[in-house]
């Protein structure tokens, strides 16, 4: 089973968990219906498309609405501290949290006291708070775009907003970024570094780009992020290697665009809704 962690927009939303499925073209969690226009839902909502493609994983989310505040992200961060060994998951997927280096270390002890230990994929406020709190290394993937490398790889940033602009000016050095963040140990086993290449790295190695098919009117999509983590924490779960995983994810993420044909008025619903013949033709043709 695959675990998915996040907030919504949304203050009337309470903690809600349980089976997450996609319902015409909406989110479905416990009472709830939530649309799909970008964040934790649109990151769900690509992870369960994928999910239909591929004949599972089964998708357990845990959702609270958070404006900015932390209301919702404590409680979130409060029901994983107490119930998160319980849930049989195989990947654990973290997203749009508050950042809170304690509650975040209170949640990492309870998963490594877990009987078995999940894949962990840490993106956006979590993985924030991951490096922030020096536990970069204990996860198995992070999903940053450029200006989220440039943070993890400023080893003097308590937070993204204190990211030293020489180093957040450096987008055209992405490499360069990688092996900055890696020799702090501030980056995950792996990393997926999203962008207009997007680089699969492992160890401080880049292993893989994917820069094609590329479609400029995806870059005023918002939510493309979202759905690339969604895709690859689908593909783990469902067993792939990592490695494996990243590379389709990041293919099929691209070849939505050319099963759209977007516009930049398409939301990123459509988009989601292209990813079963996005991901058939990524796996049917990535490296053996």
């Amino acid at each position: 089973m695959l675990g998915i962690v996040g907030t919504v927009p949304d203050i009337r939303v309470p903690l809600i968990h349980g089976p997450a499925r996609l319902v015409d073209g909406h989110l479905r969690l416990a009472d709830r219906r939530l649309p799909v226009n970008r964040g934790t839902p649109a990151l769900l909502a690509a992870a369960l498309k994928a999910a239909e493609y591929l004949d599972g994983p089964e998708i357990y989310a845990v959702l609270a609405g958070d404006r900015g505040t932390g209301q919702g992200s404590r409680s979130v961060y409060a029901f994983l501290t107490e119930q998160v060994r319980e849930l049989d998951v195989q990947v654990l997927t973290f997203h749009y949290l508050l950042p809170d280096v304690d509650w975040h270390n209170k949640v990492l002890f309870a998963v490594e006291a877990m009987a078995r230990r999940p894949l962990l994929i840490a993106d956006a406020g979590f993985m924030y708070a991951a490096k922030m709190s020096g536990q970069a290394s204990a996860y198995d993937f992070f999903t940053p775009d450029a200006g989220e490398l440039a943070f993890l790889a400023d080893a003097m940033a308590p937070h993204p907003f204190y990211t030293r602009g020489f180093i957040l000016h450096q987008h055209n050095k992405v490499e360069e970024l990688i092996h900055q963040a890696y020799r702090d140990d501030n980056a995950a086993a792996h990393l997926v570094v999203k962008g207009e290449t997007d680089y699969i790295v492992r160890n401080d190695q880049v292993v893989a780009t994917v820069g094609s098919p590329s479609f400029p009117a995806m870059e005023a999509i918002g939510g493309t992020g979202d759905t690339l983590t969604g895709l690859l924490s689908c593909l783990c779960g469902a067993g792939f290697e990592p490695t494996a995983a990243a590379v389709a994810a990041a293919t099929a993420n691209r070849l939505c665009g050319l099963f759209a044909n977007p516009t930049p008025a398409t939301q990123v619903a459509e988009l989601i809704d292209a990813i079963p013949q996005a991901l058939a033709r990524a796996v049917r043709d990535r490296p053996a």
